[in-house]
């Protein structure tokens, strides 16, 4: 039947309209459950369009029943008045509405099938869409914890790469240091060279020289 197949069409949606976007799931959550709100509406007019084509069909049946005792009383009490064309008219209009029953027993028990399907697949619905709501919040809170684990993993990297830039930092450190003392070691070589320890020395008894020379003429003129 049509509406069966359209509601088969619908779930396979939804489930395409997951799957889609299984990239965002707290999103796909939330949109999920408005598209199957949005089929139970659906679903709910077409099972009461359904119901109500079963109690049309059950009541037809019924009043074809109804119609046919009917007839068969007419004709019992026409035989007892004596008026057997009578009777035998009634008794024609039975056998008219008898042949008119299977075909009405037919469409009742098909309506009656599809409207069993159709109220099973609803009450199905209600059920998945009030569990869904209900594990929603639960998952949401699974995706909120993932989420928080996801940005510690990232924190752990970067961790990881800080500790790696501190570490570089103190080997720059090291070689600057290395460098500097270099520099200052050539520095003092390049302080140290011969020529300019010549000069010192020669400053030095230059001076001694003066000063022994002042001593003896000091001396001399004291007559010492």
């Amino acid at each position: 039947m049509g509406i069966l197949s359209r509601f088969k069409d619908i779930m396979a949606s939804n489930i395409n309209a997951l799957l889609d976007k299984a990239e965002d799931p707290e999103k796909m959550i939330d949109q999920c459950l408005r598209n199957l709100n949005s089929d139970l509406g659906k679903v709910k007019s077409e099972t009461a369009t359904i119901m109500a084509e079963e109690q049309r069909a059950k009541r037809a049946l019924d009043e074809c029943t109804a119609e046919i005792a009917r007839m068969q009383q007419y004709a019992i009490k026409a035989l007892e008045a004596n008026n057997e064309a009578d009777a035998r008219k009634f008794l024609e209009q039975k056998a008219v509405l008898s042949a008119k029953l299977p075909g009405l027993q037919e469409a009742y028990t098909l309506a009656s099938n599809n409207a069993a399907q159709m109220r099973q697949m609803h009450d199905k619905l209600v059920n998945d869409i009030n569990e869904l709501e209900a594990r929603r919040d639960m998952i949401k809170g699974k995706l909120a914890v993932a989420k928080t684990q996801e940005r510690i993993n990232k924190m752990t990297s970067s961790v990881a790469s800080a500790n790696n830039s501190i570490a570089s930092f103190k080997k720059y450190e090291e070689m600057a240091d290395k460098a500097l003392d270099k520099a200052n070691a050539m520095a003092q070589l390049n302080s140290s060279t011969p020529d300019q320890a010549i000069e010192e020395l020669t400053r030095k008894y230059a001076s001694d020289i003066n000063v022994d020379d002042e001593l003896a003429a000091l001396k001399a003129s004291l007559g010492k």
